[in-house]
């Protein structure tokens, strides 16, 4: 399936669908530091959004309806960083499904991203709610803030186990259709429009996400003690309360993310089509070789350095790192597409290169491309 790389219409669903696929490809595959980082970022960037949400709710002369759809409106904060600054979020991450379905991840590695991705997130979530507890935050709006955060965090913990699974699947489906409607804009301005409606509903509604209560739980923990003239009932907020909390969360927001969109939208666009159920090695090789070919078309503005392994062709040689740049992207396969201008294409361990290949009056399109054996 061929994409324009400069265009103003949206992806079609099911160009969605592939374009989704390869991502998964390459997100399962990232170096364990870099997924490590990523991971943490978006833990405090979904822990921004709640802050902001809770700066809102705060604000009672606002009613009701009002101070609910506001407020999601600010959470969508959140997302918005991770998907446009880029960032690896675990509910989003429950899309990997769609590429497991395809065969193109094993379950091993669908389990290894979203064992680190969430491990990262909550040290994110945390971390945020300490540093924002520092700060003095819970004292804006004369200590009304510090009290809506504690009643936020006491109405979760109190919930039964079977309402917060299933608040946890219907949030995940409107974020998870949130980062798969972000997909299909070509600009942050279509990414983010995209993904204030799904997020605002959710938090409007009242569901339940799990890397945001990774936040809410801690931050209202800190903040019980502070409080001048105490809540009634907050003794429930405490460790117990989290883990009570986050256990049918997680699962339900792994159930609504990894079944009611994931794999669905994979029995609708790509179950049965050429090309589904390959080998993982020969997933990775197609993914890679779509990056390889979008970054010599669009130049290092178009794409961002990705850093990761992967398996690597059947002649045994190994991925090593894909770099913007004047620096070798390193392939799979040995028939990388050269560059506009040059005169043959790059095949086994040769590049092409600026000085040699290129005729002249297109040495800026330089972008090296081959392969190497380690």
């Amino acid at each position: 399936m061929k994409h324009e790389v400069f265009g103003f219409d949206a992806y079609s669903p099911a160009e969605i669908a592939e374009r989704v696929q390869k991502v998964c490809v390459i997100k399962a595959h990232m170096p364990l530091l870099t997924m490590w980082m990523l991971a943490v970022l978006a833990g405090a960037f979904i822990g921004l959004g709640a802050l902001f949400f809770t700066l809102v709710i705060s604000d009672h002369s606002l009613g009701f309806a009002n101070s609910r759809v506001l407020g999601g409106v600010c959470f969508s904060l959140g997302l918005i960083l991770v998907v446009v600054a880029g960032a690896e979020l675990f509910t989003g991450n429950n899309l990997l499904v769609m590429a497991w379905a395809e065969g193109c991840l094993t379950t091993r590695d669908v389990l290894r991203d979203w064992t680190i991705v969430g491990a990262g997130n909550f040290v994110g979530a945390a971390g945020l709610a300490v540093i924002v507890y520092l700060s003095g935050y819970g004292a804006l709006n004369n200590g009304e803030v510090a009290r809506t955060a504690v009643q936020i965090a006491m109405a979760k913990c109190a919930l039964p186990f079977w309402e917060a699974f299933f608040r946890g699947v219907l949030c995940n489906v409107l974020v998870c259709m949130a980062v798969w409607m972000a997909m299909a804009g070509r600009s942050v301005i279509d990414k983010a429009v995209a993904i204030i409606f799904p997020v605002s509903a959710f938090v409007a509604a009242g569901f339940e996400h799990s890397i945001a209560n990774m936040y809410f739980i801690p931050l209202g923990m800190l903040l019980r003690e502070s409080l001048t003239v105490p809540v009634p009932g907050a003794e429930i907020i405490s460790g117990i309360g989290l883990a009570r909390n986050l256990v049918p969360v997680i699962l339900g927001n792994l159930m609504g993310g990894s079944v009611l969109v994931a794999l669905v939208y994979y029995v609708i666009y790509r179950r049965g089509r050429p090309g589904s159920t390959l080998p993982a090695g020969s997933c990775r090789e197609a993914a890679l070789s779509s990056f390889c070919g979008d970054f010599l078309r669009t130049g290092p503005l178009g794409l961002r350095a990705f850093f990761f392994k992967a398996g690597g062709p059947s002649n045994g040689g190994k991925i090593r790192r894909v770099t913007a740049g004047r620096r070798r992207i390193v392939r799979s396969r040995p028939d990388c597409p050269a560059p506009s201008g040059t005169g043959r294409p790059a095949s086994g361990r040769r590049a092409f290169s600026a000085s040699r290949d290129l005729r002249p009056g297109t040495r800026r399109r330089a972008w090296r491309c081959g392969w190497r054996r380690d």
